[in-house]
């Protein structure tokens, strides 16, 4: 049986030999300096800053209330469990 034509099996006459490119030395990186790649780091996290929509001081209000009843509930609910089991293991063990 023969092969379609591009199949995996056989590779296309352009497949068979890869361009091989050269890998550049460091590329940008290495024209700048330590220093100044560090200088370059905090403005990038400056201009990320700058595009991020803040929250309202009423929204922060309402978002850190929901935060603090939900892991205050949380807590509820791991100690009830623990106390459960406590008493379980207890019961069971002697």
């Amino acid at each position: 049986m023969t092969d379609a034509v591009g199949s995996i099996d056989t590779p296309d006459a352009q497949d068979e030999v890869p361009e091989v490119k050269k890998a550049r030395k460091g590329g940008k990186r290495a024209k700048k300096g330590p220093l100044k790649r560090l200088a370059t780091f905090y403005r990038q996290i400056i201009a990320e800053l700058r595009k991020v929509v803040w929250p309202s001081r009423n929204q922060l209000t309402s978002y850190t209330t929901v935060v603090i009843f939900f892991v205050a509930i949380m807590i509820a609910l791991v100690t009830v469990i623990d106390y459960g089991l406590n008493h379980a293991a207890k019961y069971v063990f002697g």
